[in-house]
């Protein structure tokens, strides 16, 4: 019986140093969007992922909804109530200033190439500021280009958006709309149904995706803009004790899964907006009302209107009644007016 414990025993050592039985590394993952949004399906991605690629030896547990509100989670991040999340900077305003560089307007029709760009500039410049201090930043990224929605009426103009009431989400969108006199006030991406449902609000700024992510039924019309309206910065992230304490072999594939990797996932996950504006089916509803920012008659490169880059001269040529010409100078006529029409 003795010499059976004993012989136990030296089999456990030695399977033990031989390293056949590590132990596994198990992430705590909070979202506070609905499971079935992006960002969330997307994290989850991500936690497969790092399980495959570390064969098993790190796994992520996700909760079944977010430990804190979404204002909060950078600094739950931060405390070790939830290992990995992710968050809007704008959503603590003055927090973080160099993020706003990706919030601009007009950056671009496409998540990937502007999380992708977003990054690299963030790793070059902004990660050695400390940016992020208190936590392990795993990506950053942008969503699709912002649109306006809402329930009442087409914006058509800027007068026609100032006299509405809208949610938005923070950062540079917040400068922008108070400089064009509009009355807007920040929550959380979440709080959109219930504002808008019960006619706290009459609209909400946000990327395509989301109309349909939080069930927002109710929205009859929108407003694009060429490389969109705005944007917004988000961080994913780990709690830094967390990363610390992986052995080197499981910081090595953390790394190899942040940075650009994480940046592309989050982009690829944004659908990209439909470019035809008119009546259209919307997420499988008829009657759908879209507008383009071209006709919204706002000032320059401000809201609409122009890219940056473009040509200063061409407002004032279509308000003189010139027509646009191609480089060949032949006129262009420009797209069709469509005629639209509120469901």
């Amino acid at each position: 019986m003795k010499l059976r414990h004993v012989v136990a025993a030296a089999l456990s050592t030695t399977v033990l140093s031989s390293g056949l039985v590590s132990a596994q590394t198990v992430f705590t993952v909070s979202s506070w969007l609905p499971p079935t949004h992006t960002l969330s399906t997307v994290q989850k991605n991500w936690c497969d992922l790092l399980e495959k690629e570390s064969t098993g030896r790190m796994k992520c547990n996700i909760l079944p909804k977010g430990v804190v509100a979404a204002p909060g989670t950078f600094d739950a991040v931060r405390d070790g109530l939830a290992d990995i999340s992710y968050t809007v900077d704008g959503y603590t305003p003055g927090r973080f200033i160099n993020t706003q560089v990706a919030e601009f307007p007009f950056l671009g029709d496409s998540a990937v190439p502007t999380s992708v760009a977003y990054q690299r500039i963030y790793s070059k410049y902004f990660a050695p500021l400390g940016e992020h201090r208190g936590v392990k930043v795993l990506g950053v990224f942008t969503h699709g280009p912002g649109i306006i929605f809402n329930s009442k009426k087409p914006v058509a103009t800027a007068a026609d958006a100032a006299s509405l009431k809208f949610r938005i989400g923070g950062g540079n969108i917040n400068e922008l709309s108070k400089a064009m006199g509009w009355n807007t006030t920040l929550k959380a991406a979440p709080e959109s149904f219930e504002l808008m449902s019960t006619g706290v609000m009459d609209g909400t700024f946000f990327p395509d995706e989301s109309v349909a992510s939080f069930k927002l039924s109710m929205v009859k019309h929108a407003t694009t803009f060429p490389g969109g309206l705005y944007n917004t910065s988000f961080v994913f992230m780990m709690n830094p004790g967390k990363y610390n304490a992986l052995a080197p072999q499981d910081k090595a594939v953390v790394d190899k899964l942040s940075g650009e990797v994480a940046a592309r996932m989050f982009g690829e996950g944004w659908p990209r907006t439909a470019k035809n504006p008119g009546c259209r089916t919307y997420h499988g509803r008829q009657g759908f009302c879209e507008s383009s920012g071209r006709q919204a008659g706002l000032p320059g490169n401000q809201v609409g209107g122009q890219r940056p880059g473009q040509g200063s001269e061409e407002p004032q040529r279509r308000a003189r009644g010139v027509p646009r010409r191609n480089r060949q100078g032949e006129v262009n006529p420009g797209p069709p007016e469509r005629p639209c029409r509120a469901g």
